[in-house]
């Protein structure tokens, strides 16, 4: 029987590491945080009260068995003057899905059957939510992109209205073998997951192994300065009781040029592995070099990725 391995996340770094374990024999379920409101997600959701679906579509084309091309016909985005302007067809696609099925979860289950997905992806709410930030300067920022564009450190984030989680998250969770927080931004993709009422005090119930993906690249406002432990000391504080045992972490180096290029265009940093800081701690560290450049852009060898983390749970 596969071992089964529940991700939490969102955004486009939850895509990358499922598109690494989904080269192994893994049952893989990904819960997707919905808290999204920028660009044409937040449009559809503004019109149709539905939770982001940008995050859920590109879970959907990562884990997807199909041909390219249908992969680029979700992810293709209308450059028009109309008012489909800025909409990506997968987009779309979720949205006349959740109307037609009557919820997201519904939808996104019938659209996996014709993606022919390597996993099953859930909603990790059918709430149309809002993501709050108080920040340093004790100011309360509202909405997922105003919060990410904001680049004053962030204290908490929270949810405007407590969302009940789904029950197929709250499911996953339980039967869980290997429960993995993605790479991803901190603050406005992992945390999300874990404030929503239920999925912390399961994963506190629950049996299985916490892995933590570390970003390697800082975010600005939201992880400035942040090392590795940084990383998971903010994460365990939301853990309650249960704390991360294992963490991924890059241990390559960046070369200088990109780092320049990240640093003068984003004002990101490479995260440090600062591995002596992990003696006094009771995690696993798996490290190796999982950087990877493609079109200029720093990625994680998803391959490389997927690899340690199947070795690991083959392991429990």
């Amino acid at each position: 029987m596969k071992k089964k391995v529940v991700v939490l996340g969102g955004g486009t770094g939850m895509s990358a590491l499922l598109r690494g374990i989904k080269q192994f024999p893994l049952d893989i379920t990904a819960i997707v945080s919905v808290c999204d409101d920028g660009s044409s997600t937040g449009i559809l959701r503004e019109e149709f009260n539905i939770p982001a679906v940008g995050d859920i579509r590109r879970v959907l084309v990562a884990l997807s068995e199909t041909e390219p091309l249908v992969m680029d016909l979700l992810n293709y985005r209308f450059d028009t003057t109309s008012d489909l302007d800025g909409h990506t067809v997968g987009n779309l696609l979720l949205t006349a899905m959740t109307e037609i099925t009557g919820n997201l979860s519904d939808g996104i289950e019938s659209l996996t059957k014709v993606l022919n997905l390597k996993g099953k992806v859930v909603p990790l709410t059918e709430d149309n939510v809002v993501l709050m930030a108080e920040m340093e300067d004790g100011e309360i920022v509202e909405g997922e992109h105003s919060i990410t564009v904001d680049r004053r450190k962030i204290r908490r984030v929270y949810y405007k209205d407590e969302p009940t989680p789904t029950r197929e998250a709250i499911k996953a969770i339980e039967e869980a073998d290997l429960i993995i927080l993605s790479m991803g931004s901190l603050f406005t993709s992992i945390i999300p997951n874990l404030i929503c009422d239920g999925i912390v005090e399961t994963i506190e119930e629950s049996s299985a192994k916490i892995m933590y993906i570390c970003n390697m690249m800082t975010q600005p406002g939201e992880t400035d300065n942040f090392t590795v432990t940084d990383h998971v000391h903010k994460l365990n504080r939301y853990l309650d009781t249960r704390k991360i045992d294992v963490v991924i972490a890059n241990n390559g180096k960046i070369s200088d040029d990109l780092v320049k290029k990240y640093e003068t265009a984003e004002q990101k940093d490479p995260v440090e592995y600062d591995v002596e800081n992990f003696k006094s701690m009771d995690n696993q560290v798996v490290s190796d070099d999982f950087v990877l450049v493609s079109n200029g852009l720093l990625r994680h060898n998803e391959v490389k990725l997927g690899f340690h983390i199947f070795s690991y749970v083959m392991q429990l």
